[in-house]
């Protein structure tokens, strides 16, 4: 018999309360594969089933899961890029159910993405400067050149790195840059995709920092993805592990890190690596050889 999940709260009805950021109710998302035969369809694939979750404003909410689990699929259809097949998704209260293209304006002006590779999202062509200006520009901002100094500066970048382009900076300059484009139309969610697994390992912390004082600093709620529970605890207060589609636990990330109740959360946590298990793999013999003369 399946286990089933747990931790999880009951199915919050959409728009239930003014103080929820986003509010997801029962969502499924079944994609139809290419026909590759003539006498029978191929079979679905259910990328998410039954999703519940609802996110208070000003929460660091934290998606955990391999690649695989539906976070991506889901990040999409909060953003208002994809429809579920069935269910509703609300964002400050309002259904985005059924809703035209052409009215999700507001979607665009409250939330904004930091995706996982800067360098592939963003335009080489373009001065750093244009690039964080963009969403000002397609929203019809006055006082953009003053905008983007400010944004530079916030994220901890010179106002001449305006004149210059993506391929002149780091790895993690241009996450800083991707940052301050999704702050520019000023949003009130955050969506980060996996926004630091591109970068070392030495400025990962530098840009988790900076992502947890943004949000601090300007009152932002902020949805965190990653594949590292390691990397959630650092910044989100709150956490849902999914798995082949669903979430199969949720509560506080401490709570969740240190007693984890579903089979798959522990073997998540047993993944990440620590000092004591690389240690664990070498040998006392090992060990010895290394002191000697």
């Amino acid at each position: 018999m399946a286990e089933q999940p747990t931790g999880a709260p009951p199915a919050p009805e959409p728009g239930t309360g003014p103080t929820e950021a986003i509010s997801v109710h029962d969502v499924t998302r079944v994609y139809q594969r290419p026909r590759t035969s003539l006498r029978s369809a191929s079979p679905p694939v259910h990328a998410l089933r039954g999703v519940s979750f609802a996110i208070p404003q000003g929460q660091r909410f934290g998606i955990v899961g391999e690649s695989g689990c539906g976070k991506s699929t889901l990040l999409r259809i909060l953003a208002g890029l994809d429809r579920p097949t069935s269910g509703s998704v609300a964002i400050d209260g309002r259904d985005l159910t059924g809703l035209p293209e052409r009215r999700l304006t507001f979607v665009r002006e409250r939330l904004q993405l930091v995706f996982q590779d800067p360098m592939s999202s963003l335009d080489p062509r373009m001065r750093v400067g244009d690039i964080v200006a963009e969403p000002l520009v397609a929203q019809g901002h006055g006082n953009r050149r003053e905008r983007v100094a400010e944004l530079l500066e916030a994220v901890g970048l010179r106002a001449d790195a305006a004149d210059r382009y993506p391929h002149q900076f780091s790895g993690g300059q241009r996450q800083r840059i991707s940052i301050a484009r999704a702050l520019a139309p000023r949003p009130k969610i955050i969506v980060a995709d996996e926004p630091v697994s591109a970068l070392d390992v030495s400025v990962r912390a530098q840009v988790l920092n900076l992502i947890a004082d943004l949000v601090d600093e300007l009152s932002l709620t902020l949805v965190f993805v990653s594949h590292d529970l390691s990397v959630v605890r650092h910044v989100c207060d709150r956490v849902a592990v999914m798995h082949a589609g669903q979430i199969v636990e949720t509560g506080s990330t401490e709570q969740v890190y240190e007693d984890p109740r579903h089979s798959y959360t522990r073997r998540l946590i047993a993944a990440v690596p620590t000092l004591g298990r690389a240690l664990s793999g070498v040998s006392a013999a090992d060990l010895n050889r290394e002191q000697r003369p």
